[in-house]
């Protein structure tokens, strides 16, 4: 687990490299996904290059696909495409590397980005799976500003209608939006009480940017029967470097020189911190 912890922060180095090549990227949301994505990808999900054509592997959809980076760097990292090539082409023209995930790359199950499509795409992919007597996990992750979208509900409402056991969504709850505070533009507390409501298990995650927190999270939905799955992790948006972390600006900013020298040592303290526990 702790080498998941520790991956963690190299790849928030890639993200903020692809940015800086790239010159533009969704970076706040970026760093308070990442540890979602190291713990289903690295850990939990049953998909790599060698079965990403399998009728069984697990699916997985980034409805909040404007945090598109962190997802290029674990795919990268899992070995769908080399890291190599998307840092370095990365939102260039002519590149495969694009600003919201497309599924012209390998290991992406569909294009996303649109807010609120990502969840009821997966109760398709969920049904399906039941239907088909299938034992693979549906997994989709969404951002809490997006929870404003009225298809969330119709998809969570389906869900439950279907006994969809084999769904489980997370929702990146860091309270920042590209307009300011989620709460602000949109309340949504008290997400739990809502999605039960809808008829999901809900499980809180205090910490969504601690591998193992998240860890046990996964675990416990993998059991749950009867009903889809929700983690509410609540994350910091910028996690990983006080320069952005909790900071509406950096939803989608490019670091100065300055401004990266500062976040890459932050990234290695917290490395360093790690290492030595």
């Amino acid at each position: 687990m702790n080498e998941l912890k520790v991956l963690s922060y190299d790849l928030r180095k890639h993200v903020v490299d692809m940015i800086i090549a790239g010159k533009g990227g969704h970076i706040g949301g970026d760093m308070s996904v990442m540890e979602i994505l190291v713990e289903l990808y690295m850990k939990q999900m049953n998909i790599s290059p060698e079965n990403k054509d399998s009728d069984n592997r697990d699916r997985f959809v980034l409805s909040k696909g404007h945090s598109v980076e962190s997802y290029y760097a674990v795919l990268a990292k899992k070995g769908f495409f080399p890291m190599e090539e998307v840092i370095s082409t990365f939102s260039q023209f002519g590149s495969k590397f694009i600003g919201h995930p497309n599924n012209k790359l390998p290991g992406i199950e569909m294009n996303s980005g649109s807010l609120g499509h990502g969840l009821p795409v997966c109760v398709g992919m969920a049904m399906a799976g039941k239907m088909d007597r299938k034992d693979y996990r549906v997994y989709v992750v969404m951002g809490d500003g997006e929870l404003a979208e009225g298809s969330v509900w119709e998809g969570a409402m389906a869900a439950s209608h279907y006994c969809l056991d084999n769904l489980c969504a997370v929702v990146d709850r860091n309270r920042l939006q590209i307009s300011g505070c989620t709460e602000d533009v949109m309340g949504h507390d008290d997400l739990h009480e809502r999605f039960r409501s809808f008829g999901w298990h809900v499980i809180d995650v205090a910490d969504g940017n601690d591998i193992d927190q998240l860890d046990a999270a996964f675990e416990e939905a993998k059991t749950v029967k009867g009903k889809p799955t929700v983690l509410i992790a609540n994350t910091v948006k910028g996690c990983g470097s006080p320069v952005m972390e909790n900071k509406a600006a950096w939803h989608h900013k490019v670091p100065t020189a300055q401004e990266y020298s500062e976040i890459i040592r932050d990234f290695e303290k917290r490395k360093e911190a790690l290492l030595h526990e």
